[in-house]
């Protein structure tokens, strides 16, 4: 059974049954040497952050933990907190807390899966952007870009998809999956994110088409 630390260690009842659901065993960490100093020899499967009772704190040691090791992490947040979400570059993905239990079984699985099955060295490029297939890692003008899986995932999904008007749904079935159920609400703040990774002279390579979506070029 794959390990999830899970910050507050007293993490809504909800979140806990979801995990053991869907096969994962929550651990109750209270800091990031918790995360660090306990990670088993397997390794850890991803850090869960609850954004509901002390989100600056969860926010630290989550970009403490990405920075020390490297581990996927998750963030169960409210709408209200997606200016927070926007800035913390480190998560890996976020799930609103209104959603059902089937949304963050689905984010689990797939987040902690993320690694399996790499494909050889393969490189797709736009301009001078270089993405790599096999490492999941992206360079502008041979300057390493510090991308999260799911922002990763997406500027493929444009790279691979150029001049085509996409709607907000059709990208979350495309990149996310047809099983998930977040809102187009999670592609704008990806968006915003990647754009402001990609820097002010290059942002403008995803244009927002009004009342449709958008449009990489």
């Amino acid at each position: 059974m794959d390990l999830v630390a899970v910050f507050p260690p007293h993490a809504r009842p909800g979140v806990t049954d979801a995990l053991l659901e869907s096969g994962f065993r929550p651990v109750p960490v209270t800091s990031a040497e918790d995360v660090v100093d306990s990670q088993p020899g397997e390794g850890w499967a991803l850090l869960l952050l609850d954004l509901m009772d002390d989100a600056p704190k969860a926010l630290e040691i989550g970009d403490e933990v990405a920075r020390l090791t490297g581990i996927p992490v998750l963030a169960i947040c409210q709408d209200s907190q997606m200016d927070a979400i926007v800035e913390a570059d480190f998560l890996t993905d976020f799930l609103i807390d209104d959603g059902p239990n089937r949304e963050l079984e689905v984010r689990l699985h797939r987040i902690a899966g993320s690694d399996d099955g790499a494909p050889g060295v393969e490189i797709i490029s736009h301009k001078d952007l270089v993405l790599n297939l096999g490492t999941y890692q992206g360079a502008i003008g041979g300057v390493p870009v510090d991308l999260t899986f799911m922002e990763y995932e997406l500027l493929r999904f444009f790279v691979t998809n150029p001049g085509r008007v996409w709607s907000r749904e059709q990208i979350l079935s495309k990149v996310w999956g047809y099983d998930y159920y977040g809102g187009s609400r999670t592609v704008d703040v990806h968006v915003r994110r990647l754009r402001v990774k990609l820097g002010e002279e290059r942002a403008s390579w995803i244009s927002t088409v009004r009342s449709v979506g958008y449009r990489f070029s």
